[in-house]
């Protein structure tokens, strides 16, 4: 076997941390520029076809969030372990780690495909969606379930990559599956594709057609991933072949770490599914609002998944090299940084607001109030970018519990009771909820800013022992 060896020595303290914090996150903020680009474009043809296929789509969106929650919070409990692992010096035990997560993601992977695929039967009526609604939404969500476990694998080797200080590999295969994803969209949705002067044959199976294009292309990257971490020089390259003992003290560190980040995605997701259900209940137009402007509003999110994931990674290895000093410099740059770039994509949001939602859509009912919530939550967006890279830190340092409490305070005690009220006792409709989403954000950030100054998180590790 050829010596592995990391690409980028994150602890050196001969570079500057500043050029080490950039190195990790460029990657991931071009990479997540990438996810937004496809999902603009995969939600602008989608609309194309009429604001029943978007309200459609917009149906199983926050149990696709939720499930998507639980899958990082599968990647971010064995890849904060082995991270720790690297940054420490033990590459053995960091290998073991990477090998013992991949093992279980093919069972964990198996369940979340069973049981969604049987979800997908029953959610729309749920939501409460229209009847021609319904039918459209249940094939689009059946088609991603069936992808569960390829995409499952993509997120936890594509995480373990970046904890590992790897970041490029991780940004050409998931650009890689970016492209894979436009390119079978247009095949599967369309029953014509104009390319130049012709016309070439598409399936023409229009939601369904976007759904069975997402699986497809996941699989694909994920078979390419998995290559990459069998063949390729890299600090956690594994082979598969020989004995692999399973060690319940692994198993039982990833689940303290990961757990509570389920359960914060849980809280959020599981709020987000009930928020949908009261949208649902405003009509097609805000469904298609609500689901558009939430897709328009995530390129915000840019700059802090960034440095949140560069945070994460830097502060697991500096305390794992037992160097405090080095976490909390790398935690306060990746905080000011990623805060700051946050507050300018808030501008960003309000200034364009208008041009973003008629990207998606010629209806201009539902550009107006698209519009109009979307600047709503452009003066949320400071806190809720401080929010996300306190998370990232907290996470990075072990203290995955932190974000979870903070989660519940702001989903369930202010967004969903305050958004439930505003619709009851006004005519604000949509608004009120965007209005209520807001408030929460903002809360969560204000907690987040004193909890990070307070350092505690610094010594959180040896509770996952």
């Amino acid at each position: 076997m050829r010596r592995a060896s990391n690409p980028l020595n994150l602890l050196d303290r001969s570079r500057p941390p500043g050029i080490i914090i950039w190195s990790l996150a460029w990657p991931t903020i071009l990479e997540q520029v990438l996810q937004v680009t496809v999902t603009y474009v995969d939600s602008a043809m989608v609309g194309s076809l009429g604001a029943h296929a978007t309200a459609a789509i917009a149906v199983p969106t926050s149990t696709i969030w939720l499930v998507n929650g639980w899958m990082n919070a599968f990647a971010i409990g064995f890849s904060v372990l082995m991270a720790r692992n690297l940054g420490a010096g033990n590459l053995q035990r960091a290998r073991q780690v990477t090998k013992q997560a991949l093992f279980t993601s093919v069972f964990f992977g198996l369940t979340l495909t069973l049981l969604f695929v049987l979800v997908a039967r029953h959610l729309p009526a749920w939501i409460g969606a229209e009847d021609d609604v319904q039918l459209l939404a249940a094939q689009y969500y059946h088609y991603i379930a069936l992808g569960y476990l390829p995409n499952l694998v993509m997120i936890l080797i594509s995480t373990l990559l970046r904890c590992s200080g790897d970041s490029k590999k991780a940004l050409y295969l998931n650009g890689l599956n970016n492209i894979l994803n436009i390119c079978f969209n247009l095949f599967f949705i369309f029953k014509t594709i104009p390319i130049g002067p012709f016309q070439v044959q598409g399936l023409g199976l229009g939601v369904k057609g976007a759904a069975m294009a997402t699986s497809i292309s996941v699989t694909i990257t994920a078979i390419l991933l998995l290559m990459i971490l069998l063949a390729t020089d890299n600090p956690i390259r594994i082979r598969l072949r020989g004995p692999f003992s399973y060690e319940k003290s692994i198993q039982k560190s990833a689940l303290r770490l990961g757990i509570p980040v389920a359960l914060e995605r849980s809280t959020l997701s599981f709020g987000q599914i009930v928020f949908t259900k009261m949208v649902g209940t405003l009509g097609t137009t805000a469904l298609a609002a609500h689901f558009l402007a939430n897709t328009a509003e995530s390129i915000t999110y840019l700059p802090p998944s960034g440095f949140a994931t560069a945070a994460t990674t830097l502060v697991a290895q500096s305390l794992g090299g037992n160097d405090k000093t080095l976490a909390k410099k790398f935690a306060n740059l990746c905080t000011l940084w990623g805060t700051l770039l946050m507050s300018f994509m808030g501008l960003m949001l309000y200034l364009f607001a208008p041009n973003l939602m008629r990207f998606f859509t010629s209806d201009m009912a539902v550009i107006a109030l698209g519009t109009t919530v979307l600047r709503i939550e452009a003066f949320a967006e400071p806190a809720f970018g401080l929010s996300m890279l306190a998370f990232g830190v907290f996470r990075g340092a072990g203290d995955t519990r932190r974000p979870f409490f903070i989660s519940i305070a702001g989903m369930w005690l202010l967004r969903l009771p305050l958004a439930y009220v505003l619709l009851k006792t006004t005519s604000l409709g949509l608004l009120g909820v965007w209005i209520a989403m807001a408030s929460d954000l903002t809360l969560r950030g204000i907690i987040c800013l004193v909890q990070y100054r307070r350092f505690t998180w610094l010594d959180s590790w040896k509770e996952t022992h």
